[in-house]
C-alpha cells in the first residue's frame, strides 16, 4: 500500500488548468516505492477512501494568478469535523470566504478540505496533508502551458521532493 498519495487535479483541455494533473503524471514517472500518484479531472468523494489509507497526502492544483504570483504551498489543518453535505452547506467550508482571506481564487467546486473531512467522518482517519497551488494565467482551450505555469510545475515537483524526502 502506498504511504504517500499525490492527487493532481484540473482540466487538461484548458491549458494551465491541467498543471495539477501534469505534476501527478510526472511524479508517477519517478516510480517511487510507497508513492501513489493520481491525476484526476476533479476531486470527487470516491477519493476519500485512498486518502484515509495514506500516511501523507499532497493535493496539486492550478490557481488563477497574476504575473507576479508564484507557487503557493499550504499545510492543511483547518477542516470541519463533518463534510459540508452533512451540515446542510452547499458552499464547502465557505470556500469563497477562505479564498478571499488567503488571496486565492481557485475556481473548482471540489476542495481538499472537503475530502479530508469526509475521510475523517467515514473512515475515522485523516493523514497530514499539503495543498500545492501552481500559478496559472491561461485557461483558454488548449493543452500547452504558459511559461509561468511551466515554472510553477518545476517548482511544485521540487516542493514535492522536499516533502516526500522528510
Amino acid at each position: 500500500m502506498a504511504k504517500i498519495l499525490i492527487i493532481g487535479y484540473g482540466n487538461t483541455l484548458r491549458s494551465d488548468d491541467g498543471a495539477g494533473q501534469r505534476v501527478a503524471e510526472l511524479v508517477a514517472e519517478w516510480k517511487l516505492p510507497n508513492v501513489r500518484s493520481l491525476p484526476v479531472h476533479q476531486l470527487t468523494p470516491e477519493l476519500a477512501e485512498p486518502i484515509s489509507q495514506a500516511e501523507l497526502v499532497i493535493f496539486v492544483d492550478a490557481y488563477p494568478a497574476t504575473s507576479e504570483q508564484g507557487l503557493q504551498v499550504h499545510q492543511l489543518y483547518d477542516y470541519p469535523p463533518y463534510p459540508p453535505f452533512l451540515r446542510g452547506e452547499l458552499d464547502s467550508f465557505n470556500r469563497r470566504e477562505v479564498e478571499k482571506s488567503q488571496g486565492l481564487n481557485i475556481g473548482h467546486t471540489g476542495d481538499p478540505r472537503s475530502l479530508l473531512a469526509l475521510s475523517q467522518f467515514v473512515y475515522n482517519n485523516v493523514p497530514p496533508s499539503w495543498w500545492i497551488l501552481i500559478p496559472a494565467v491561461n485557461f483558454e482551450f488548449g493543452e500547452d502551458f504558459s511559461s509561468q505555469t511551466s515554472q510553477g510545475i518545476t517548482d511544485a515537483l521540487a516542493q514535492i521532493q522536499q516533502i516526500v524526502v522528510k
